[in-house]
């Protein structure tokens, strides 16, 4: 049964971008001081893509890059503290110095043979440090707060960057840290995106994984809703980015949801509505621009007629490999192949076969495709078509798809009954090319 007087928010990067964000944030949750309410909250603002920056020129030896970066995170951290706070309270400054500390020690060591597990020593700063701002803020603004670690509660096994969930060993984790302070009369503010080996190695759950862990939270304390805070409306049928007149989904079911998020809606992450549907536990998406507003609510109740909606997804590539000694690719074939994808982790968006090659639309990230196609060169040709945008219509009517074919050239089509894919090229991109 779920628990009717607790809640799960999760804030985002753009909610909490600034002091002034930050603010908002407070007046949001000073409505719901007085309700058990876990706050999740992401990064602020771009820190994820600094911190990046800082790995990456770690991993490749580039130290002075590496703690220039970290310099400029450092004082912008401190300037917004300065913003909210005037005099620095003694704990925070305390508690920020050391997060920085911890990465200036893993400088001092060579980087490991693994970049994921490199990346996520480093990449998960962003999440602590945002959340030991928020809880002392609103501490300062009276608002009763504790700040968990979300590395004491999730646990994962050591797939560094995209961790898989140890479901009974979080439960356990999380009803033992969480209702005590609930019950207690404060808010808990935790991270989002990061978790932890059984060996104490941080993990983190995926690029945008804040909404998953807010779910797995919501999922363990039978939460009676969970809501994400963005910068739109709601669920809207396009990217209003990318899209003049879209239009907000009042109310969207989980199957819905599902299928529009793993083609690439990037309003919820992927894995964000299994650990919700498990126990229908309704998500609100909400606008922290206009939190008076109702949103969208994604449950099992939300009705089978929708208008087309439209997912697009970047930096896209197309893979296709073939035999060399052009025989038929057979089940053998696939089943090989698909041993690199999951070696190499490959995200795979769109397949299609022929009856001697096989071909893949998969995120274009690091090096993985290279390290992919030179586990396969024995036994498989393959060429690499890169620059793709991946479009997905959803319950597409001939319109619609239509105007989205306009200006591209469609390397790859998929198309079912309530769906259809495109991996496209602009026809500017290969005219440059050209």
């Amino acid at each position: 049964m779920l628990n009717p007087d607790l809640n799960v928010f999760k804030f985002g990067g753009a909610s909490i971008k600034d002091a002034a964000a930050i603010r908002n944030v407070a007046n949001i949750l000073e409505d719901y001081k007085n309700r058990q309410l876990v706050v999740v909250v992401s990064a602020m603002g771009k820190t994820t893509n600094a911190l990046e920056i800082v790995a990456h020129a770690y991993f490749k030896g580039n130290l002075e890059l590496a703690n220039q970066r970290l310099t400029e995170l450092r004082n912008a951290t401190f300037t917004t503290v300065q913003e909210l706070f005037g005099d620095t309270p003694a704990e925070l400054a305390t508690a920020l110095n050391d997060l920085f500390v911890t990465v200036e020690w893993v400088f001092d060591d060579p980087p490991s043979d693994n970049y994921d597990y490199d990346y996520d020593q480093i990449v998960s700063l962003g999440e602590l440090i945002s959340s030991h701002i928020i809880t002392a803020y609103l501490s300062h603004s009276g608002i009763a707060s504790t700040w968990l670690d979300a590395r004491d509660c999730i646990i994962t096994d050591n797939t560094y960057r995209e961790g898989w969930v140890h479901w009974p060993e979080t439960l356990q984790r999380i009803i033992r840290h969480v209702p005590p302070v609930l019950e207690d009369g404060k808010l808990v503010v935790t991270q989002g995106f990061i978790g932890s080996t059984t060996e104490n190695f941080t993990t983190t759950l995926g690029r945008e994984g804040s909404d998953y862990s807010a779910a797995i939270f919501s999922f363990c304390l039978d939460a009676e809703s969970m809501s994400i805070w963005k910068d739109v409306p709601g669920v809207l049928t396009a990217d209003p980015r990318l899209f003049e007149n879209v239009s907000k989904l009042e109310r969207l079911s989980y199957k819905e949801a599902i299928e529009m998020t793993y083609y690439g809606a990037s309003v919820i992450h992927p894995k964000t509505i299994k650990p919700l549907q498990n126990k229908s536990i309704p998500l609100h998406v909400r606008s922290f621009v206009h939190p008076g507003e109702a949103g969208t609510e994604i449950s099992a109740d939300a009705g089978d007629v929708y208008p087309p909606m439209v997912a697009i997804e970047k930096e896209q590539a197309l893979v296709n490999i073939s035999t060399r000694d052009f025989s038929f690719v057979a089940e053998h074939h696939i089943r090989e192949l698909f041993d690199h994808i999951t070696t190499t982790r490959l995200q795979v968006n769109m397949m299609q076969n022929t009856a001697i090659s096989f071909n893949v639309v998969v995120n274009d990230i690091d090096d993985r495709i290279e390290r992919f196609c030179a586990l396969v060169e024995d036994d498989f040709k393959t060429t690499v078509d890169r620059d793709l945008e991946l479009i997905t219509i959803r319950h597409y009517t001939p319109e619609v798809t239509e105007s989205m074919r306009r200006g591209k050239v469609t390397l790859l089509e998929g198309r079912l009954p309530l769906t259809i894919q495109m991996a496209v090229k602009e026809v500017a991109v290969i005219a440059r090319k050209e």
